[in-house]
């Protein structure tokens, strides 16, 4: 049986839908595009793993995967992943830098954190990279606060966590 997709508008021309396990190739297109920009290293290929199956990967394992669209094009991507029965990761939040700055970033975390909150979990994680440096205040302005990290990736260097 196939997953039913929700969709909803974001503005006139962008809209938020769920990932599907077609998207896969699309989203890590936009994740390498966006990094590059900032010059991260994505590292081993093995961090994005989780995209080739979303489905599997989120929706299947108590989260969720989002993608705004623009013009039948991925723009901005964001997901929720289950670490425990209460906390969930933030994960692979990258929005197009010709994107950024029109609250489309601001409108996808929140419509995640719902997604989180919906889910029952009570606590978001999330790690992230300095030079990111837009991320990082949309994340304070969601009220995330720096916290020890219980683990980092290798492109990233501080990690942060809200209450929900």
């Amino acid at each position: 049986m196939t997953r039913q997709l929700n969709v909803c508008s974001v503005t006139k021309d962008v809209i938020l839908r769920d990932a599907c396990r077609e998207d896969g190739q699309d989203i890590l297109s936009l994740i390498r595009r966006v990094r590059a920009d900032h010059s991260v290293d994505g590292g081993p290929e093995a961090l994005d793993e989780d995209l080739v199956d979303v489905e599997r990967s989120y929706f299947a394992a108590r989260g969720w995967f989002g993608l705004l669209i623009k013009d039948n094009h991925i723009i901005g991507t964001c997901g929720i992943l289950a670490i425990d029965e209460r906390t969930c990761e933030l994960r692979k939040m990258y929005l197009l830098r010709e994107y950024q700055g029109q609250g489309l970033g601001r409108a996808l975390m929140e419509v995640a954190l719902k997604r989180a909150k919906d889910l029952g979990f009570q606590e978001v994680v999330l790690e992230s990279n300095s030079s990111l440096k837009r991320a990082r205040a949309l994340y304070e302005k969601a009220g995330f606060a720096e916290c020890a990290p219980h683990h980092l990736t290798e492109k990233c260097d501080y990690t942060m966590r809200k209450v929900l």
